[in-house]
């Protein structure tokens, strides 16, 4: 996986888990991979130090990860994604509900 594709990944397994994780890791999460806020902006904005959020980065991410392997809530939404995609060009399907539900799931 590429960075980017690492990244895409990450932001979706904390859309997917982000209630599981401590208020401050969700700050520090979605100031660093949603802000991009550095490593050091963060910490002078809490008053700790860069190794403080950088444990608390990976830590977070570690446990998302952890997540999804045991609850598998992002591969199997990823298959219904590809499946009625599949369904619909097999089948030619014009309809609009179908786009609609295709759509929000693609978000």
């Amino acid at each position: 996986m590429s960075k980017l594709e690492d990244l895409n990944y990450i932001q979706k397994l904390y859309d997917t888990y982000k209630d599981l994780l401590t208020k401050k890791q969700r700050y520090y999460f979605e100031f660093y991979y949603f802000e991009d806020l550095s490593l050091a902006e963060i910490a002078n904005n809490e008053n700790v130090s860069r190794n403080a959020v950088y444990s608390n980065l990976n830590k977070s991410v570690a446990l998302l990860e952890k997540y999804e392997s045991i609850l598998k809530i992002e591969a199997k939404d990823s298959i219904v994604k590809i499946k009625l995609i599949e369904l619909q060009e097999k089948y030619s399907i014009e309809d609009k509900e179908i786009d609609d539900i295709i759509e929000v799931l693609l978000d």
